[in-house]
């Protein structure tokens, strides 16, 4: 296995660990089993999050690494910060908490603006006339 396919998997195994602890946390935390939680849930909602999710994980995972650890990082947050967006999508459809219903917004306009960002420095990078050592921030701290 290659330096590359043993990231990926390490990585993987890492995201898997947090999601089934974060799961059993919860679960504990609510005093509701699986079943009653799947129960509770909107129509479809949890079916699309499920679905975003693994087309998330997919895209994050399909990158080539090409040996640059900044064109590579952007690479893969681009997919991983659009799956924010489309579950920020879901919960506007299927939630009725303003207050969660707020912060999707918040994420969705957040996100769309550091995909974009990224996409542009991703781009800058993959020209080797072009890629300089400077990142251009982002807002607030970011960047520097």
């Amino acid at each position: 296995m290659n330096a590359a396919a043993r990231i990926r998997t390490r990585l993987m195994l890492a995201v898997i660990t947090v999601v089934l602890a974060g799961n059993a946390m919860a679960q504990q935390a609510s005093g509701h089993d699986h079943a009653t939680l799947q129960a509770n849930s909107a129509p479809g909602f949890q079916a699309a999050m499920e679905a975003g999710m693994a087309r998330m994980m997919q895209d994050m995972h399909a990158l080539d690494y090409s040996g640059n650890p900044d064109a590579d990082f952007l690479a893969m947050m681009i997919p991983h910060h659009a799956g924010a967006v489309d579950m920020a999508r879901l919960v506007l459809r299927h939630g009725r908490d303003p207050a969660t219903r707020q912060l999707a917004e918040e994420i969705m306009a957040g996100q769309t603006l550091e995909i974009e960002s990224m996409t542009r420095r991703l781009a800058a990078l993959r020209q080797p006339s072009s890629a300089g050592p400077e990142f251009p921030s982002l807002g607030g701290n970011r960047g520097n």
